[in-house]
């Protein structure tokens, strides 16, 4: 799994979202940073973490807090995954793996008795300074924004 630690600087990265912007750690010096790293878009689990992200958007910027979704999904599926759900952050199309990478969220999993190579879902919280405030591993889908927040 990650070999970052809270308090470590963030890992920079760079990546366009679901409308071709670029979005950077750079850009966010300042900001409060939520980035969620998930494995696939339109699969239960992604919907429902998507969904509870956008039902408490209004809290994270009231909070100050901007919010970043990545997953290997191309820019034109995360298209239709955000006009779907209408989420209101930025998805980046992380394709070749370096974002994933950076942050050491890809690695062996089990799932019904299968063991295959994936996104372990993580969220990492990052500080004005650009420092990891918080690693949240295996987060709850449907009550992450208060895992988050609290």
């Amino acid at each position: 799994m990650t070999h970052l630690k809270e308090g470590d600087k963030a890992p920079a990265f760079k990546g366009t979202d679901q409308n071709g912007q670029l979005h950077s750690l750079k850009a966010y010096k300042g900001k409060k940073l939520v980035v969620y790293i998930y494995p696939k878009d339109n699969t239960p689990a992604c919907i429902n973490q998507a969904c509870n992200l956008r039902d408490h958007y209004s809290t994270f910027l009231k909070e100050g807090y901007m919010v970043l979704g990545v997953s290997m999904d191309t820019e034109q599926m995360h298209h239709k995954f955000s006009a779907k759900y209408d989420l209101p952050f930025p998805l980046l199309a992380d394709t070749k793996r370096k974002i994933i990478d950076a942050f050491g969220v890809w690695g062996e999993k089990k799932f019904m008795g299968r063991i295959y190579d994936g996104i372990h879902r993580t969220t990492f919280v990052i500080d004005e300074k650009g420092k990891i405030e918080r690693i949240i591993r295996k987060p709850k889908t449907k009550q992450h924004a208060e895992e988050i927040l609290a």
